[in-house]
């Protein structure tokens, strides 16, 4: 009985995480990210594999991202933004969780790294 409950624990953990996660943000700036212009606003962060769908509005842009995990929860989301170009995206460290989002060249080093 114990085998077969931790049989479906670990089943059904694979699985939500297989489905992917979304989360909320609120850009404060217009905002660049593969090439698509983000207007400020909220917009829903949908991750799916190794590919994020962030969508405001009728925009929708479809991007490279690597999940990381931090020790502690934030307090807040912020958005971190690349040095070469200060209107695009480099990372976003999602509010009320311990997840950490890093987009494009950077998202590809790090996954090429391990």
């Amino acid at each position: 009985m114990k085998k077969a409950l931790l049989s479906m624990v670990v089943l059904g953990s694979s699985l939500v995480h297989a489905a992917g996660s979304s989360y909320h943000v609120t850009l404060y700036r217009t905002t660049h990210l593969n090439g698509t212009e983000l207007k400020s606003g909220d917009c829903k962060i949908e991750v799916i594999g190794d590919k994020a769908l962030i969508k405001q509005g009728k925009t929708t842009v479809e991007a490279p991202v690597k999940v990381e995990s931090n020790d502690k929860k934030f307090v807040y989301s912020t958005i971190e933004y690349s040095s070469e170009n200060p209107d695009q995206i480099r990372e976003i460290r999602v509010g009320g969780t311990s997840t950490v989002l890093v987009f494009g060249s950077q998202a590809e080093k790090i996954a090429a790294s391990k």
